[in-house]
């Protein structure tokens, strides 16, 4: 039988790429680490860890036990987290969330789940995906509400062990102009007519996305000021510093500025939930999962009848702020939450 703190020891191995290193994360003698590690490869069979100059590399079979070990990590904690609800007072639920999501779509689901279980002790952390989805998965949180741009989303079927990536919507990239700007009267735009405009960016993770988009339409993208804070943008974008892409949940209606949409090929950012797969799971979770997928669907419908288009029906995976097609020329209904400049 493979030993479970061996398996710890792996991990840590892995993670440090030295076994001295790896010791002293664990509070272990580097002779204790190389002992837990020959231990492991005489029950397994096989060599798990080549150590050289360089470090430790893992074999094939030892990179298949630190998959294992992660999934039987994040196994433990939870049931370590659920036996501790069993004896807890009143539950406890952990909801980590991105900022325009955790300003935009959290709180009406939120205010919905209160409604319904006023017994549940909430705590919320607003933590980007890439700091999330490992709360999920060790414990931490207990579901993140999380967003992606082009490819794939943080977790894969496949990809990170015990978890699970639940979509809630796609929420549209808008373009956000200064009031007087030579394009702020249309009602789309398409990217080549701002080949010679500076960028402001409102994530710093979006810039490589940006400048994909801006290739597509046959620019090279430069940039003015670079934000972590979208409301931030908008107001560089108000003040005449440039222009800026923003995500339709994230859109603040700041004056002196209006926002377009964008001719196809449109940018989008994709959001979801992480919730852990296979194990069980806190019932709160599931119930804040499906009060956040009510306020998607809502928000989806909202936006598709103030924009002139028919809202698509069925759950809310499905469910799109704006449909791909469409939304050309003058004849459409103004963008909701445009501010025009104040003359």
């Amino acid at each position: 039988m493979i030993d479970v703190q061996r398996l710890r020891v792996l991990r840590a191995v892995a993670e440090h790429g030295s076994f001295n290193k790896a010791a002293g994360a664990l509070l272990l003698t580097p002779s204790a680490v190389s002992q837990h590690i020959a231990a492991l490869e005489r029950t397994l069979g096989h060599p798990v860890a080549v150590r050289s100059t360089r470090g430790v590399t893992l074999t094939e079979p030892g990179r298949l036990l630190v998959e294992a070990a992660e999934t039987i990590s994040a196994e433990l904690d939870q049931v370590r987290r659920a036996i501790d609800r069993l004896t807890q007072e009143r539950p406890r639920l952990t909801v980590a969330t991105f900022t325009s999501g955790g300003r935009h779509l959290l709180p009406a689901a939120l205010a919905r789940f209160v409604r319904t279980h006023p017994e549940v002790e909430l705590t919320v952390l607003e933590s980007e995906p890439e700091d999330a989805v490992p709360m999920v998965r060790g414990g931490a949180a207990d579901l993140a509400l999380a967003y992606h741009f082009d490819g794939p989303p943080p977790v894969r079927p496949g990809g990170r062990p015990g978890l699970a990536w639940r979509p809630l919507l796609e929420d549209p990239l808008r373009l956000v102009l200064p009031g007087g700007h030579r394009l702020a009267g249309r009602t789309s735009v398409d990217l080549g007519e701002l080949s010679g405009d500076r960028w402001v960016l409102g994530c710093l993770k979006t810039e490589a996305f940006l400048r994909r988009y801006a290739e597509l339409a046959g620019f090279d993208l430069r940039v003015a000021a670079s934000t972590t804070d979208y409301f931030f943008a908008q107001t560089l974008v108000a003040a005449g510093v440039g222009v800026s892409l923003v995500p339709q949940v994230a859109l603040a209606g700041a004056a002196h500025t209006a926002v377009v949409r964008v001719e196809p090929p449109r940018p989008a950012r994709h959001i979801g939930l992480v919730l852990p797969r296979g194990r069980r799971t806190n019932p709160s979770a599931e119930a804040l999962a499906e009060a956040l997928a009510a306020t998607a669907t809502a928000t989806a419908i909202a936006t598709a009848e103030q924009s002139g288009a028919r809202p698509r029906s069925g759950p809310a995976p499905a469910a799109r702020l704006l449909p791909r097609g469409g939304l050309r020329g003058g004849a459409q209904a103004p963008e909701p939450g445009v501010t025009r400049p104040v003359s």
